[in-house]
């Protein structure tokens, strides 16, 4: 969350008569995240989040909106947009796409625990679950051409040692063989950031900005490097094993996904590194941002290059040990 684009009080109160949510008592911008405007929002009625789409086309934005709102349908603790009197949950403010969702309870964790990792790994299956018979459709738009693309233009400013790693990970990447594995709804943003606890449960995941149809697998290795590593990258053996083992309980992963795992870790770090190179070496404007330390995500890729074999023997772990368990 972010703001670029400022949201003053008369635009706002304006925006709001088109709702039954009451009048407008406070609203404050958020600086946590990198690419949206978002306001926390409250009125006589509730507390909301406004979110301006900043980063996508409009042509874009219903697939979130209508996303989130099938999710909480269906049990997942997802904040649910919000209509107006017409019906319409997709707005425009300021001349962007613009959303108001139920603002939900509870607070993000800087440090995870290994329950932290056993209710993220089961609410990430079922997430997973709930999105099969979701009927639209979105391409990852932060996938291997992007990557692409982004490399070439930062090449010029990185050292010559980056520059090598990067060209590694796309080499790497683009000799996999990935056609069959399981493909579904992906959060793709799964930090715990976008986790809201209460009492050690979760109850809410949000940001679903990002979100689109890939392997899931893929989404299972972004939320693995974020909520099961220590401070130096690497992976907590303790807590990933909580991790896969709550996934798999739901979800059951396939042998094909094994096979593929310590790439896809590789593959979700450089997504996040090469995101936060291009935020800190090509900054956007705003009132209020954050820029997120790419080294933190470099960290975490270069411990998962060089641990193949320690992954999979995990992975086996993990799994029989949520086998024994049953």
């Amino acid at each position: 969350m972010s703001v670029f684009t400022r949201v003053d009080r008369h635009s706002l109160e304006r925006f709001l008569t088109g709702f039954d949510q009451g009048r407008l008592l406070s609203f404050k911008g958020v600086s946590e995240g990198i690419e949206n405007t978002n306001y926390f929002v409250t009125t006589t009625r509730g507390a909301f989040v406004l979110t301006l789409v900043e980063q996508w086309p409009a042509s874009e934005v219903p697939y979130f909106i209508q996303l989130m709102a099938w999710l909480a349908e269906r049990g997942i603790p997802s904040a649910r947009p919000i209509a107006d009197r017409r019906g319409r949950s997709l707005h425009t403010l300021l001349d962007r796409p613009a959303a108001l969702v139920e603002r939900l309870d509870g607070e993000s964790t800087e440090e995870p625990t290994v329950d932290n990792c056993l209710a993220v790994g089961r609410v990430l299956a079922e997430l997973h679950i709930a999105g099969r018979d979701f009927p639209q459709h979105r391409q990852d738009q932060r996938g291997m051409d992007w990557r692409v693309r982004a490399a070439r233009q930062l090449a010029p400013l990185l050292s010559a040692a980056d520059r090598l790693c990067l060209d590694e990970e796309i080499s790497h990447y683009q000799s996999l063989r990935l056609a069959d594995l399981p493909r579904g709804v992906i959060h793709a943003d799964l930090f715990p950031d976008n986790v809201l606890l209460r009492d050690g449960v979760i109850s809410g995941v949000i940001d679903f900005y990002y979100a689109c149809n890939d392997r899931l697998i893929y989404d299972l290795a972004i939320t693995a490097n974020q909520w099961c590593a220590d401070n130096d990258g690497r992976l907590a053996p303790d807590k990933l094993t909580a991790l896969l083992g709550a996934y798999h309980s739901l979800r059951p992963l396939q042998a094909g996904e094994r096979e593929v795992w310590p790439a896809m870790l590789r593959y979700a770090a450089l997504r996040f590194w090469v995101s936060r190179l291009k935020d800190k070496l090509f900054p956007k404007q705003g009132h209020l941002t954050t820029i997120k330390d790419p080294d933190a995500i470099k960290s975490i890729l270069l411990d998962r290059r060089t641990r193949q074999n320690w992954l999979l023997e995990n992975w086996d772990q993990s799994l029989k040990t949520e086998t024994g368990a049953q």
